[in-house]
């Protein structure tokens, strides 16, 4: 029987997940995309605590462009610059480092973090 293409990626989601964490000095960008949300949230997995988190909810607009994830990435930037977090470990979760995900992770290094 074929593998549905949630599976797919909660499969490959589990796999990155075995290779990284993150920690207070370099928390993990976690990304959550939805049909009409793209989501982005520093953990620090020792504590298990969201440090900082950002969606397109907050920048605006109803649905997701590559443009709005581009802006999330930012905010969530400067969100990370304003509590001091300058190193991160990026967790795509899952989805192809494609399009959304990839512009999300290009404002985030715009923004002055490094991955």
């Amino acid at each position: 029987m074929a593998i549905s293409k949630v599976n797919r990626r909660i499969r490959i989601r589990k796999g990155i997940r075995r290779k990284i964490s993150g920690t207070s000095l370099a928390p993990r960008l976690s990304v959550y995309r939805s049909n009409r949300a793209i989501y982005g949230q520093l953990i620090n997995d020792e504590k298990g605590e969201t440090l900082v988190a950002a969606s397109s909810k907050e920048v605006g607009g109803s649905n997701v462009t590559v443009i709005i994830s581009k802006e999330v990435g930012l905010k969530l930037a400067e969100k990370a610059k304003s509590n001091g977090i300058e190193m991160i470990v990026f967790d795509r979760g899952g989805y192809p480092f494609h399009g959304q995900v990839k512009a999300m992770a290009d404002g985030a290094r715009e923004g002055g973090l490094k991955f």
